[in-house]
């Protein structure tokens, strides 16, 4: 199942295998969502990262807004998004994407960012302004934030949980051997502060964060590393495939059957004791993020007063644990 080796010295390029299948973006939804998109001088993620989910999130009319222009002072080994110096911030995108959001009547949004390691703030107000334009502009609506690690900064992250998002999520990405090779300018302390200080701060925001296989972790490793983001107080977990951008990336060392996908769900759930996992080979962090806030969210029903059904069981709540240890 292996092409011959492209040079000398270089990790073999691995076939996709028949579960990996991913629909080529199109329709009237999905083409009228993006035109709003470039109307409104916005970005996503779904784009600029080259998601494998574009088609179906984009012909379903949802998409993740990526803020702070579409330039990252990062240079992560997996990441198809560009890096560079960014332009200076645009301090009229959050009403802009805020007004995208109403002329969609999403239900519920998904904002993530490039880094912004230039600022001293991360960009963190920016996160604020557009929860607080959301809640404003088109109430009703829910709001995952999906934030750098702001250097673990305290300060910084207390800016964002001040304006109250219904899910705070920062993805570890990879296990913690893997750290420097997949994202050199991260460090897995900064992870560990972003998500373990988030749930101190106000308990009743959910917190969640994604890991990528097929990077040459072990599948223990994998096991352990989620082990390590319950204990930080994490609630939602998501678990993908990492899928080669270009061939200037990182290559993929191995594919996830699907099985595999499920007993790590299991794992989680109910060995781990997450409040909702999803596992799968087209996985990525906003998967299914609306369900999860109809399921879970304390916030989201004291704004609003509503009582949201499980869109799906959630077999295992989160296990009571001593966050000061």
């Amino acid at each position: 199942m292996r092409t011959p080796v492209i040079g000398a010295g270089e990790i073999p390029v691995l076939r996709k295998p028949g579960w990996i299948k991913v629909r080529a973006p199109g329709g009237a939804t999905y083409e009228r969502l993006f035109a709003l998109m470039r109307s409104k001088a916005l970005h996503t993620v779904c784009e600029e990262a080259r998601c494998p989910n574009i088609a179906e999130c984009g012909g379903g009319g949802t998409a993740t807004f990526l803020m702070m222009g579409d330039i990252c002072t990062r240079s992560c080994g997996f990441c198809g998004i560009k890096t560079g110096r960014p332009a200076p911030l645009d301090w009229e995108e959050p009403e802009r994407v805020a007004l995208a959001i109403k002329a969609m009547d999403l239900k519920h949004a998904v904002i993530t960012s490039v880094n912004r390691d230039e600022r001293e703030d991360g960009g963190a107000p920016i996160f604020a302004m557009v929860i607080r334009c959301i809640r404003e502009i088109h109430p009703g609506c829910s709001v995952e934030v999906l934030i750098p690690d702001f250097k673990g900064s305290l300060p910084v992250l207390q800016t964002v949980m001040a304006a109250l998002p219904e899910i705070l999520n920062h993805n570890v990405e990879t296990v913690p051997r893997l750290f420097r090779k997949v994202q050199p300018q991260d460090r897995y302390g900064w992870a560990r502060a972003t998500l373990s200080n988030a749930k101190q701060l106000d308990p009743e925001v959910l917190t969640k964060s994604g890991i990528m296989v097929g990077l040459g972790e072990a599948f223990d490793e994998v096991v352990e590393t989620m082990g390590e983001l319950r204990s930080w107080g994490v609630d939602i977990l998501t678990v993908g495939q990492y899928l080669r951008p270009s061939m200037r990336h990182l290559p993929v060392e191995r594919y996830y059957t699907p099985d595999e996908f499920k007993e790590l769900k299991r794992v989680g759930l109910e060995e781990i004791g997450f409040a909702w996992v999803e596992s799968g080979p087209l996985v990525r962090s906003s998967y299914r993020a609306e369900r999860q806030v109809q399921a879970l969210s304390v916030v989201h029903r004291k704004l609003y007063g509503e009582a949201h059904p499980a869109s799906e069981p959630v077999t295992h709540r989160p296990r009571r644990f001593d966050l000061e240890g």
